[in-house]
């Protein structure tokens, strides 16, 4: 069953919903709690739609674009799709292990071949089928080899931490991906719409779920953490002093930093300094990068009370 008369079926339409308003909702979550798990998240998000987009309206004649553009967009963006995984696993949780799959092995055997065969070769001959069978064959085989590398560190991982509850969200997340080690099978054998759409579609709707419940209960978290601080009281300054040369900080996130430990929310602290709320978002956003903390409970503990 199609919708609007385009050549988007009814299941993915829904999907396309579903995660829009997921979307949104991590948007201005992130907004207001600037994290950089789900900034990457989000990125990935957003590449997934644009699949289901792109996957689902094409090929269609009554679009004005000609339907070799068309093939290698809706192509391009599955590519894409599953060439973002190993980067987001790399920096969403902090896998070192995989930075060489990440910025050199993505390129070579998934882009690369995406280029000569559904761009290149298929300009040439014109003939998408054959070009297929040739160009999902590499993709295949390092899909396989990248879900054992990605297995294999998100292992190594949790022997190093022993954080049960980290290692449960990098395997729900690894299993919501497992999928599309499947999109060249059903580019070989030209899958329906429906399958297609299920299958690398159903995993996310569960992730997106598990970490909007996860994101309201840190934030309650952070919020008790950052009272209790408060209530311990002020530690001698040479802490945030020495903490802040160490990681590298300017005068105006020392600023920021010492508001943030007050358990102050944007908006006051743009008040409080006299700066735009965007501002104070890149502040934060770069407390986070150069302390390597995950929330602002975490600026507020690394900066002030670690010595």
């Amino acid at each position: 069953m199609l919708v609007f008369g385009t050549q988007v079926h009814i299941v993915t339409f829904l999907f396309i919903i579903a995660e829009g308003m997921m979307f949104f909702i991590e948007s201005v979550i992130y907004a207001i709690w600037p994290d950089k798990r789900r900034g990457w998240y989000l990125v990935l998000l957003g590449l997934l739609l644009l699949y289901n987009v792109t996957g689902g309206l094409f090929p269609d004649p009554k679009i004005n674009i000609s339907i070799s553009l068309q093939e290698m967009i809706a192509y391009g963006t599955g590519f894409l799709m599953a060439s973002y995984f190993p980067f987001y696993f790399y920096k969403a949780f902090d896998l070192k292990s995989l930075r060489w799959h990440a910025l050199f092995g993505v390129p070579l055997f998934l882009m690369l071949p995406y280029l000569m065969f559904f761009v290149i070769m298929y300009a040439i001959n014109g003939d998408l089928e054959k070009d297929i069978r040739y160009g999902v064959i590499a993709p295949f085989i390092y899909s396989l080899i990248l879900l054992w590398v990605m297995l294999c560190a998100i292992r190594k991982h949790y022997r190093e931490n022993r954080d049960r509850n980290y290692y449960i969200e990098e395997m729900a997340v690894y299993c919501a991906v497992t999928p599309w080690a499947a999109m060249t099978v059903f580019s070989w054998f030209q899958v329906n719409q429906l399958t297609e759409v299920l299958c690398t579609n159903t995993g996310f709707i569960f992730i997106a779920l598990m970490f909007f419940v996860k994101s309201v209960k840190r934030a309650k978290m952070d919020d008790r953490k950052l009272a209790e601080l408060k209530r311990i009281g002020r530690l001698p300054s040479v802490y945030f002093d020495v903490n802040s040369q160490r990681y590298g900080l300017s005068k105006r996130e020392m600023e920021v930093a010492q508001l943030v430990r007050e358990g102050l929310q944007n908006r006051t602290i743009a008040d409080r300094l006299h700066i735009s709320l965007s501002t104070v978002k890149t502040h934060i956003e770069s407390l986070l990068r150069k302390t390597g903390a995950t929330s602002r409970w975490e600026i507020a503990h690394k900066l002030f009370y670690e010595s």
